[in-house]
């Protein structure tokens, strides 16, 4: 007999599959266990049996990393977190910040002219709001609000997550990986994101996105500015 032959029993020091010992000459007579055809049944346990190995176990039916793998780690980074803030929540504590910046904005510019004045480049067709063009005395007050919402957003989220609106129905906005309160480059590129096309590019067009986003988006409810700086508004504890 080889001496490659394991003893009964014990495990094998390589993948079976890949190294299958000599089978033992039938009728050896060497005990119980084995005699002709030991060993051979179906509930004989050894590995060396010629049956494939067991399937292997399903899925489970939630992947814990299925939506924290890339950018944002490999588990689920909302364990443990608190819930993901409700959108109409979030919808009214930003109607509330922008009623707090742009209210002194427009008084403060009523002695200038004030800040909304709109030239239509189509007059046969009033209806055509997509045809207005800006003034140079409007794009001005839309460069000083866009300073200003930017320094407010960036200097409350920093500060502990929460602007003024937020404070009021009890939200918060976090970094998804861990849910610290963002520094300084993640605020300011979440405010950048979310003030530059609202004020200067395509005001309705930005609001109707986010707001979509904040209802559809799965699984985080993330609106295209926390998707940049990778920040989740959650409920504030």
């Amino acid at each position: 007999m080889s001496n490659d032959q394991p003893t009964p029993g014990q495990p094998p020091e390589d993948d079976p599959f890949l190294k299958k010992p000599q089978e033992p000459p039938s009728g050896s007579g060497q005990g119980p266990g084995h005699g002709p055809g030991a060993g051979s049944g179906p509930g004989s346990g050894s590995p060396y049996d010629g049956a494939p190995p067991p399937p292997p176990p399903p899925p489970p039916p939630y992947d814990p990393g299925a939506y924290g793998g890339g950018p944002y780690g490999g588990t689920d980074p909302l364990a443990g977190m608190p819930p993901l803030a409700e959108p109409g929540k979030r919808i009214l504590a930003r109607l509330i910040d922008f009623l707090i910046i742009s209210i002194p904005l427009y008084l403060i510019s009523l002695p200038f002219g004030g800040a909304v004045e709109m030239s239509n480049s189509n007059d046969d067709n009033v209806g055509d709001v997509f045809n207005q063009t800006y003034s140079g005395h409007q794009l001005l007050w839309s460069l000083i609000a866009l300073v200003a919402y930017v320094a407010y957003d960036t200097y409350f989220t920093h500060k502990d997550g929460r602007t003024i609106g937020k404070r009021l129905f009890k939200l918060r906005v976090a970094m998804l990986n861990d849910g610290r309160v963002p520094d300084t480059s993640a605020s300011f590129l979440r405010a950048v994101v979310l003030w530059l096309p609202a004020l200067l590019c395509c005001p309705c067009l930005w609001w109707l996105i986010n707001i979509v986003l904040m209802f559809t988006d799965k699984p985080y409810r993330q609106g295209l500015q926390d998707k940049a700086a990778k920040t989740v508004v959650v409920t504030a504890v």
